[in-house]
């Protein structure tokens, strides 16, 4: 069962993705013949921030592919944390794009040349671009909570839409204004916009491969659910981390009474620990040790 529900999420993230790569491609090479044409280093700006967002969904794309892939004997836990690679590959982008960005912007604003940049050409093709970003955000906005990956995917979109917004209104500012220097302003908002996204996405990528426990578990309320259980006495040696977003994979040496074992109740205990943390923890893969009471300490004995 969990199987054929993982599949199906991975099928609905594949659509997800081959839609929001056919509109953003499309409006990518919309974009960089907008930013020729007006001159505009905003729209340029964009159109290279689309480009990584183009990028980061075909990899995306590709990580989904491969995560579905069944686990091995080598690869005992699948392929799923190909989706965490994927992200930090986003993450790693999104920040060279702004770099370049922040880079151009600054020596536009310091050299005082601005170039001409024709504003009408620059807010249609920003109007085109916001719509293309919007249908693409819909259709991401499904997968985003169930994986990292597609997380990425989201939030490179979410800020590229917001990029767009800010291209609409340098255009409208020169048109109005006159004021050339607007277009080099929206371009420093855009890279300014991209920098936190791809630093938090980064944060969620090095908690990952850290094997760090996942930030919404609470590993305290865990133990103390452990110890409710009757006949459970102590436990130890607790470890809970993420194959990748939303897998939580959990771990314990868990002491027991010794008539658990005498009256045979050792597979009940451990069916209901394991029921206890997929219900209420959202943990599918869970490990436990039963140890009679008095073994936990030879065992630390041993280890030092």
């Amino acid at each position: 069962m969990a199987h054929s529900h993982d599949h199906g999420h991975s099928t609905a993230n594949r659509t997800r993705l081959l839609i929001a790569i056919a509109f953003i491609g499309t409006v990518l090479v919309v974009e960089v013949v907008g930013a020729i044409i007006s001159g505009s280093l905003a729209l340029l700006a964009d159109a290279g921030h689309m480009l990584s967002d183009l990028i980061g969904l075909i990899i995306a794309l590709v990580a989904v592919i491969i995560a579905a892939r069944p686990a091995t004997d080598r690869q005992t836990y699948g392929y799923q944390r190909v989706e965490v690679f994927a992200a930090l590959i986003n993450g790693v982008i999104l920040l060279v794009v702004a770099g370049f960005v922040a880079f151009e912007g600054v020596s536009r604003l310091i050299d005082g040349a601005q170039g001409e940049v024709q504003s009408t050409p620059m807010l249609i093709v920003a109007v085109i671009g916001l719509a293309a970003n919007l249908v693409a955000l819909v259709v991401l906005r499904g997968g985003a909570k169930q994986s990292i990956n597609m997380r990425g995917a989201y939030l490179e979109v979410f800020g590229d839409l917001i990029g767009s917004v800010a291209v609409i209104v340098a255009a409208v500012v020169m048109m109005v204004t006159g004021f050339a220097a607007a277009d080099s302003i929206a371009s420093l908002f855009i890279a300014a916009l991209i920098v936190p996204r791809a630093l938090v996405l980064l944060r969620d990528v090095a908690r990952v491969l850290s094997e760090s426990a996942p930030a919404e578990t609470d590993v305290a309320e865990i133990r103390a659910h452990i110890l409710r259980t009757p006949g459970v006495v102590a436990v130890h040696d607790v470890h809970v981390w993420a194959i990748t977003s939303g897998s939580h994979v959990f771990s314990a040496h868990v002491v027991v009474e010794p008539e658990i074992f005498e009256s045979g109740r050792a597979g009940d205990i451990l069916d209901e620990l394991g029921g206890c943390l997929s219900e209420h923890f959202d943990v599918d893969h869970s490990t436990f040790q039963l140890e009679p009471a008095g073994r936990e300490q030879r065992e630390h004995q041993h280890h030092a």
